[in-house]
């Protein structure tokens, strides 16, 4: 029997990839490119609408654990990161068009996959996977909200800008990694002077509405730019502009402050402000962010954007399988679910998407442990808990390590994810069987 998968993003392929892998037909429905969201702008799958960054890969960081587990249980997503890669230091991030290409072509030619495309405006019958993201369309979140014991919460996402290579004034711009982890960033290092310049202007800037914008409902780790300056003065120093570890060549003294650059394509001919999401207006980006030393004449190849996320309220709604506790057979995926971030949105897709062909197959279905990051976070969105808010990955979520470890917390987390890599072994044996 063929499952629907609604959605093509990165949930939603890497669930559908799970299901055709284990020759299970998939129904693919994506809305694209019938009926674009404020924030897509591609017609490919998997779109990625804010970083290019899928961040950190090393296993000292719960994000690179994640994807270490992802990669051996065969991940479309991690395999086509892998491919698109670009230097960012120790950090996994890609070039957009080559990785969303990569994805769309494998999910299109496979011969067990049927493309239907339009927006869902009503819950597709069981077996089905629901992975339309953190913009689903307003009348499928209205049929989503009218379900028994649903109910939505909002919060608010934001997008970087991105600048042109050749518009950046180099003689004031240095290559450099934090702690000499190779030179991958470009970085523009501030005084105190252009810093407390800086954050006046964007403290007195103009910022666009955003239709039912609540300052507190902002998630924290997309904070827009200008949020943060109101927090405090010096938040944006200790924050994205943070000088420690980048010394300016120049003087061999870290800066007062530093705005880093990542390069956002393949061939390096765009760069996006790391962590600069943000609700300015257009025009007053290209001022305020042009006061930037290196930026003076920044071609902006795309502004920041700000738009809103919905999600589930998931505990007590879904299971540690994703699956709808009250519609056996009827699955969540993706950002709604309350998992944040590119990586876990996948890594909910997977383990949906296994979970789907298993039980198409009569089989029972995995166990994904909180020893792991992916059950991690499957058990921490169905968990039972107050003030259910997203979560990106953390070691945190993650069950500990029952004894004292010396060395510190890196070694801890190094005993942590052996233990979740060998557990994930297992799991593929007996899903692979």
């Amino acid at each position: 029997m063929s499952v629907t998968v609604v959605g093509a993003g990165l949930a939603g392929c890497e669930a559908a990839w799970q299901l055709v892998k284990r020759g299970i037909p998939v129904t693919l429905i994506e809305q694209k490119p019938e009926h674009y969201s404020p924030a897509h702008h591609s017609p490919l799958f998997a779109e990625l609408v804010c970083s290019n960054s899928l961040r950190s890969d090393r296993l000292q960081n719960a994000v690179g654990l994640l994807k270490e587990e992802m990669r051996r249980m065969d991940s479309l997503i991690l395999t086509a990161a892998d491919k698109a890669r670009v230097p960012a230091g120790g950090a996994l991030a890609v070039d957009r068009d080559s990785f969303s290409g990569y994805i769309t072509e494998t999910l299109k030619n496979h011969p067990l996959v049927t493309m239907a495309y339009g927006e869902v405006t009503e819950i597709p019958e069981a077996p089905a996977i629901v992975a339309t993201g953190p913009l689903t369309s307003d009348r499928l979140a209205d049929a989503i909200a009218a379900m028994p014991e649903v109910s939505t919460l909002n919060f608010y996402d934001a997008a970087a800008p991105i600048v042109t290579a050749e518009s950046l004034d180099m003689s004031k711009v240095y290559r450099a990694s934090r702690y000499g982890r190779g030179d991958d960033y470009l970085n523009c290092p501030m005084s105190q002077e252009e810093y407390d310049a800086f954050v006046l202007a964007l403290l007195n800037a103009e910022t666009a509405p955003v239709h039912g914008f609540e300052e507190k409902k902002v998630f924290e780790g997309c904070m827009p730019v200008e949020s943060m300056a109101r927090r405090g003065h010096m938040v944006l120093a200790f924050g994205p502009l943070k000088p420690v570890g980048l010394p300016d060549p120049r003087t061999g003294r870290d800066p007062y402050a530093v705005v880093q650059l990542r390069q956002d394509d393949a061939a390096g001919t765009l760069y996006n402000l790391v962590g600069f999401q943000t609700r300015l207006k257009f025009p007053e980006q290209k001022r305020v962010f042009g006061m930037i030393p290196g930026l003076e004449n920044a071609e902006f190849a795309r502004y920041g954007v700000m738009h809103r996320n919905t999600f589930l309220n998931s505990p007590g709604l879904l299971d540690h399988h994703y699956q709808m506790l009250s519609r056996p057979g009827l699955f969540f995926a993706g950002q709604m679910t309350g998992v944040e971030g590119y990586v876990e949105s996948a890594g909910s897709g997977m383990v949906a998407g296994i979970c789907a062909a298993m039980q198409q197959q009569g089989r029972p279905l995995p166990d994904f442990p909180r020893t792991t990051a992916l059950g991690a976070l499957a058990h921490y969105v169905s968990a039972q808990n107050q003030n259910f808010q997203p979560m990106n990955v953390t070691y945190g979520i993650m069950e500990g390590w029952p004894e004292k470890v010396r060395g510190g917390k890196q070694a801890r987390y190094e005993k942590i994810a052996n233990r979740a890599l060998e557990t994930i072994g297992q799991i593929k044996e007996q899903v692979d069987a």
